[in-house]
């Protein structure tokens, strides 16, 4: 019996190596796919209703496309033709700030403060030269090489989400028995009554993190985007998708649109910056103090640690999809670990997934 569980063990692991091989190129599209599926089981629940289960899958393949797919493209195609356009505003704007520019007059005319303020626009204006000159402007190419690089990861990452939107296909078509499948595997591991409870978990952790963390980013992205095309920005569409990067990490959007807005004040726009700003304030950070918290509390929160990690690890291992793959997959790392430190808990009262009843 001991030499049979032997062999039986060495032939269950080749076979799992093998799958692991075959499958492994396709790794991130699958998971991609998963992830997907998985949050937007409930709208293809309530389409499957109306319509029949294959048609219901190719509807969300469609809009998928039309959301991911098709904005993705556009972002990766103008980002990298306004880069060239980009840079030179840059240098242009880092002339402007290390020429000589004198205070305005009414400025000495202010009663008591007047010659202070002309010192401190004197000093401001050194200050920033020296920064603009010393810091920004040796790494300018640097820096365009490297939103060059991740562009085209981007656009690397177009094949995968094609591939992944084919595998999702299958996945919303068998989601009812795939799911069944996996209870009855985590009902083999973790026993009866923590079964619900960690699927509970994972998959409000899943939505969580995809809605608040990585909804509110496009969220704001878009937004940037309106703002800056209103306001006379140049490239907007490039500018709207670093806001929509970088608004995964704390330090959020602010990081685009007050660069773009104090721009646009020292280009004699004052009043095109000071709307950039007012919108800004009110409605892109607005949306990230609104709508994240609404989604975030639907699910467990992920530390901002393990967000940077997540985006710029997953960037680096998979790739465009990986902005989307990295806090997911360390998220629900994180609450697993949490949850079996925390110890034994009530089982859950409402699970996540319950198969529909039969018709």
């Amino acid at each position: 019996m001991t030499t049979e569980r032997i062999l039986l063990g060495l032939i269950l692991a080749g076979i799992a190596y093998g799958c692991g091989i075959i499958l492994w190129p396709f790794l991130s599209a699958i998971l991609w796919a998963a992830i997907l599926a998985f949050t937007t089981w409930p709208i293809y629940r309530r389409m499957r209703r109306h319509v029949r289960p294959v048609l219901a899958a190719l509807a969300m393949m469609a809009l998928s496309a039309l959301f991911i797919v098709v904005p993705l493209a556009v972002l990766t195609s103008a980002g990298i033709s306004d880069i060239p356009g980009t840079i030179s505003e840059i240098d242009t704007l880092i002339v402007h700030v290390t020429s000589a520019n004198p205070p305005p007059a009414w400025l000495n005319r202010i009663p008591m403060a007047g010659p202070h303020l002309v010192n401190a626009w004197h000093h401001f204006s050194h200050d920033v030269g020296a920064f603009a000159t010393e810091v920004l402007r040796p790494y300018a190419g640097q820096i365009a090489h490297l939103t060059l690089t991740v562009l085209l990861r981007l656009a690397g990452g177009l094949a995968e989400l094609i591939m992944a939107l084919f595998v999702a296909f299958f996945l919303w078509l068998n989601g009812d028995t795939l799911g069944n499948t996996i209870t009855a595997l985590i009902d083999r591991i973790a026993g009866p009554r923590t079964t619900p409870r960690l699927i509970n978990i994972i998959g409000r952790t899943v939505r969580g993190t995809v809605y608040g963390i990585l909804g509110t980013a496009l969220i704001q992205g878009v937004l940037t985007g309106i703002g800056l095309m209103l306001a006379g920005v140049p490239s907007p569409v490039l500018l709207a998708g670093i806001t929509a990067f970088v608004a995964v990490f704390p330090i959020g959007a602010p990081l685009v649109w007050v660069p773009a807005a104090i721009w646009l004040g020292m280009t004699h726009h004052f009043g095109h910056g000071l709307f950039l700003a007012i919108y800004g304030i009110l409605i892109i950070s607005g949306a990230d103090h609104v709508i994240r918290p609404a989604f975030i509390a639907r699910g467990a929160q992920l530390p901002y640690l393990l967000t940077v990690l997540g985006v710029l690890g997953g960037i680096v291992t998979f790739g465009g999809v990986g902005i989307f793959l990295g806090p997911v997959l360390l998220a629900v790392g994180y609450t697993l670990t949490s949850e079996f430190a925390a110890g034994p808990h009530h089982r859950e009262r409402n699970p996540l997934y319950l198969p529909e009843p039969p018709k």
